[in-house]
């Protein structure tokens, strides 16, 4: 096992890998951005080191100040989380010619999957069920209408160098898609510096079920079970969970087979995660490969008793991962709720600003992934999400209700929030009985949006004025209080961890 390595990523993602180091014994050394240069996961590393910037490309996307300060550090690994530079085969080259092992799949399993056509094409080659469609990137527009006729309508327009929804157009009538395409074509350009695109058919009543797969060099490739990501918006995961409420034994055996082969078919290493639409037959059809660990990671680890960032790093060290064979049952069932610094009843705008007070979620059955603490800013330079809110049962039903709980007494204040949003999911009935599909969001919106006071929103505010009014009247010494640098949290650790650069 490996003696130290980089984490070359920020918030809650750095801070989970920094956790499963600390058990293991590995030093963690963190990278940081001038906006990150008071977050938790700087204090919680064994050493931290400064990237400079405040932008992406200004700092978590320098590759070669990241590898550099890697190599003066004597980390023998990088691990690059999720997003940023975690499918950048570049980047992995870059790693293994500079001496060092990447946490993650080769790179040219990277570059194939990472290529919507070219994956297409293998899943295709190796019989796993694909969406009817284009199997190259279509570039004359005339061409592409006819083919989009011929499979008819409904139909989507998709980047082919890239996914999270960038890209995407939905075309439902012959007199949309010449403006669509080029809508698609000029969105997948800003996006991945690439503007092919190809169509596939519109599955009718889509449901997103997606296997996490593991595969290391002892020649053991496995899936430990499905994740439901049918909760969306704007193709935008939402909630997750597992196991999925639509499948049966049967089903996810066959899914989870599939699985395994589009894992061997592009020689995978590490932990993976291949997607699926399912549709209103319980036909099931491939829809690409994450080449990297899930922000929706926690539900598996919940049902299956495993960590999977320890899996990672015993595969990239060369040792057998624990588990030689796909496990055929699982441990109750398991929520994620991503909370967001957005505001639902603005379009989802982005709700910046430091976070005055915060008192998550706790009690049995709860876990909190989070990257900030109270003091905390949420800045407008990254991604907004504030934590990982899970919720585990020994069924459905029980972990639903402990969601739901754990959603009504988080509190927090100083920015707003996708929390109530996310109460009135857990409330509908439709949810609560399963029956709901990618489109959920938009056909209820009128239950899930609009003004309305909740528990959470009312509790915080009450804690706010107690907080404020025991200030009136006690002194609270600094070390142990929020002041205006940060949380107690942050002046806790402030002088333990000197051997920042």
């Amino acid at each position: 096992m490996f003696k130290k390595i980089l984490i070359a990523n920020r918030g809650e993602i750095a801070l989970r890998i920094i956790r499963t180091c600390t058990e293991l014994g590995i030093k963690s050394v963190a990278v940081y951005s001038d906006i990150d240069a008071d977050s938790p996961f700087v204090y919680s590393a064994y050493e931290a080191h400064a990237l400079g910037g405040k932008t992406s490309q200004e700092s978590y996307l320098q590759w070669r100040k990241i590898i550099q300060i890697a190599r003066e550090t004597g980390a023998e690994a990088i691990h690059p989380g999720y997003g940023f530079l975690s499918e950048n085969a570049e980047f992995a080259e870059a790693v293994q010619k500079a001496g060092l092992l990447f946490i993650g799949p080769p790179p040219e399993a990277i570059r194939l999957m990472g290529n919507k056509t070219a994956a297409r094409e293998l899943m295709i080659k190796h019989n796993v069920p694909t969406v009817p469609g284009t199997e190259n990137a279509i570039t004359d527009p005339h061409e592409a209408q006819q083919v989009a006729r011929d499979i008819g309508y409904p139909i989507l327009i998709k980047a082919a160098a890239g996914g999270g929804g960038k890209g995407m157009r939905l075309v439902e009538k012959d007199d949309m898609f010449q403006e669509a395409l080029a809508g698609a074509a000029r969105e997948a350009m800003a996006a991945f510096n690439d503007d092919s695109v190809y169509i596939e058919k519109f599955v009718e009543e889509p449901r997103h079920i997606e296997f996490q797969v593991l595969a290391d060099d002892h020649g053991n490739v496995i899936h430990l079970g499905e994740r439901e990501c049918s909760i969306q918006r704007r193709h935008q995961k939402v909630i997750e969970e597992a196991p999925s409420s639509l499948l049966d034994e049967e089903l996810r055996q066959r899914m989870g087979q599939a699985a395994v082969n589009a894992a061997k078919a592009c020689g995978y290493r590490n932990a993976g995660t291949i997607e699926f639409l399912v549709d209103k037959h319980r036909r099931f059809y491939f829809l690409e490969m994450n080449t990297r660990l899930q922000v929706e990671h926690p539900v598996t680890e919940m049902i299956n008793g495993l960590d999977l960032v320890e899996e990672q790093l015993k595969i990239a060290s060369g040792e057998p991962m624990t588990l030689k064979e796909s496990p055929t049952s699982y441990f109750g069932h398991a929520f994620e709720c991503r909370i967001y610094a957005e505001d639902p009843e603005n379009n989802w705008a982005p709700s910046p600003g430091k976070i005055e007070f915060l008192n998550p979620a706790d009690g049995p059955g709860i876990r909190e992934d989070s990257g900030v603490t109270q003091g905390s800013t949420i800045s407008l330079y990254y991604d907004p999400m504030i934590s990982k809110l899970c919720a585990w049962g020994h069924n459905r039903e029980q972990a639903a209700r402990r969601m739901l709980r754990a959603l009504r007494e988080y509190q927090i204040s100083g920015i707003r929030t996708s929390i109530p949003f996310l109460i009135r999911v857990f409330e509908h009935q439709r949810f609560l009985n399963g029956d709901f599909t990618t489109r959920f969001i938009e056909e209820e919106q009128d239950n899930l949006f609009g003004e309305r006071e909740t528990f959470a929103e009312a509790a915080a505010i009450a804690a706010i004025l107690v907080q404020e009014e025991e200030k009136k009247q006690v002194r609270v010494a600094p070390s142990v209080s929020a002041t205006a640098n940060g949380s107690p949290w942050k002046m806790m650790h402030r002088n333990k961890h000197m051997r920042r650069s």
